[in-house]
């Protein structure tokens, strides 16, 4: 956005300040803004924050002399190595990666009490250390280690330093084991590039899982061999009438590999009985009376279902949860279940008591829309909660009483953390069914304490999912989800006493030129105190 400038003549004050920059040995030519400045930034300007945070000592300075030290584990060395890969083209340094040698930054595995993806950062004059029980712990140190130094190392060209990381020593670890996003690729359907750069921000977040929404009315977004129309057919449009598309079981794999090198866990969805318009197009046989509607490029919800009676429908879903489940060594197979209108209560009931097993069978651990509450959850399913502050008693006490009953809870309520809601009337992209969600309101709630009757140890995480009616490009996905995504992130890996949006707003703003160096188009909301660009 440009900005207007005054036109009052300005020689004398820029005058002045180049002496007194020459006079302090100060030389301006070729710095990067990002750069300017020798300041090191505070332990604590972290976002997810840090459980603990001891400040204190020498800072230590990333030179050319500096190595990154690994032990032997090939687990270590790659995170290494990418560790690496983020600093070089900013420095222009070597930086080895090495297990010899002193000093510089060191990345080690100990039997310590860090749990599974918790570390300790410790910073000093002759080096920085990072350590954790599991290499996903070193990986997330990483995404700590980049926050502590300027957002200019961010860029993909050698940028002034000097690159400076405070002492003292940094101790974290994540609240919920469970913290994710969801990205819809049906209503528009994204590339393999662009879902990449996607997995690449989240894990700057430290968020451990990506929910791929697969299928939907208007687009069925994966190939299944032995029911090939799915794709080619059911894959072939999207919202407003694209070209649609679809990934291939090596495409499927790549993202796959991909998120886990990031260590992240994707969460494949087939939404079913409902959302189900594009397979019933493509496939007659799954419609009860046998004839199969037109695609569909709308936006409304509710008006499909698979033919619950027809044994068809088994055979179905045997195959898709037999082929996904093959596709993905993740824990987690989330069969959807929302908004299935068009489903008698009853039939929705034999559906869910009929599918679930499937999943299971494959090895898989049942994840659905919170609606899966009104039917049978099976042992050690997960919910995942999407309903607003003003959802029927009813339904949230049905919510409830799973939880009490040992159903797990994964937390994503509209109104809060939907990353596609308009943040004000005049954002866009974006909807505003459940309303308007600014930056405060997406972050000041307490996930432990947010349900009623629920007890804290049912839930298991918090997910900002992103729906994609009004999203088109890789700039719509980053305008939605930034600056929102980094708080859901800090309410899942974050303590709650951690949580204050006073605080908060402070460390977020600092995010803003990591952002900018990034290339992320972000929403500059106003009630951040955003740096002057």
């Amino acid at each position: 956005m440009r900005r207007n400038h005054s036109t009052t003549p300005r020689t004398p004050r820029v005058l002045g300040s180049l002496l007194l920059l020459a006079a302090a040995g100060v030389s301006t030519l070729g710095a990067a803004p990002e750069a300017r400045a020798a300041t090191t930034v505070p332990l604590d300007r972290v976002v997810p924050a840090p459980a603990s945070v001891s400040p204190g000592g020498t800072p230590y300075r990333i030179t050319r002399a500096t190595g990154i030290r690994v032990d032997g584990s090939a687990e270590v060395r790659r995170v290494g190595t990418y560790l690496a890969g983020i600093l070089r083209p900013s420095t222009g340094y070597p930086l080895p990666v090495t297990e010899r040698g002193a000093g510089g930054i060191r990345l080690r595995l100990t039997g310590d009490d860090f749990g599974a993806e918790g570390y300790r950062l410790h910073s000093g004059a002759d080096g920085v250390t990072l350590t954790a029980r599991t290499p996903a712990g070193l990986f997330h140190g990483v995404q700590t280690l980049r926050q502590l130094l300027p957002p200019a190392v961010e860029r993909r060209t050698v940028q002034r330093g000097p690159w400076q990381i405070a002492g003292g020593t940094v101790r974290d670890r994540p609240r919920y084991a469970y913290r994710g996003a969801m990205l819809d690729v049906s209503r528009h359907f994204f590339t393999v590039a662009q879902v990449k750069r996607y997995i690449d921000q989240l894990a700057l977040y430290k968020i451990n899982e990506l929910h791929l929404h697969l299928s939907d009315d208007q687009g069925w977004r994966i190939a299944i061999d032995s029911w090939p129309r799915l794709a080619s057919y059911g894959g072939s449009t999207q919202v407003g009438g694209g070209r649609g598309g679809h990934y291939t079981k090596a495409d499927y794999r790549e993202i796959v590999r991909y998120a886990a090198s990031r260590y992240l866990e994707v969460v494949p969805e087939i939404d079913m009985p409902g959302h189900t318009n594009a397979a019933l197009a493509s496939y007659a046989g799954l419609n009860c009376d046998g004839v199969a509607p037109p695609l569909y490029t709308g936006t409304k919800v509710g008006f499909s279902s698979l033919c619950v009676p027809r044994e068809i429908t088994y055979d179905f879903v045997d195959d898709v949860v037999r082929e996904l489940a093959a596709l993905t060594p993740g824990r987690y197979l989330h069969i959807g279940g929302d908004e299935a209108h068009s489903t008698a209560h009853a039939d929705y009931v034999t559906f869910m008591d009929r599918v679930q097993p499937v999943v299971a069978g494959y090895g898989k651990t049942v994840v659905g829309w919170h609606q899966l509450t009104g039917a049978h959850p099976a042992e050690g399913a997960l919910a995942q909660y999407w309903g607003l502050d003003g959802t029927a008693a009813a339904e949230k006490a049905r919510v409830a009483e799973a939880a009490r009953n040992g159903t797990g809870l994964i937390l994503s309520p509209a109104d809060r953390v939907y990353l596609d809601m308009k943040y004000t009337r005049d954002t866009v992209p974006g909807t505003k069914w459940a309303g308007l969600v600014e930056v405060r309101r997406s972050y000041d709630w307490d996930p432990g304490a947010y349900l009623a009757g629920v007890p804290a140890s049912a839930v298991r995480g918090v997910e900002a999912p992103l729906w994609s009616e009004t999203l088109k490009t890789s700039a719509d996905i980053e305008y939605m989800a930034f600056p929102r995504l980094a708080g859901a992130a800090e309410l899942g890996w974050s303590p709650a006493a951690r949580h204050d949006w006073n605080a908060y707003k402070a460390r977020l703003a600092a995010q803003g030129p990591r952002w900018d160096a990034l290339g992320i188009r972000y929403y500059r909301s106003p009630q951040v105190p955003w740096p002057t660009r």
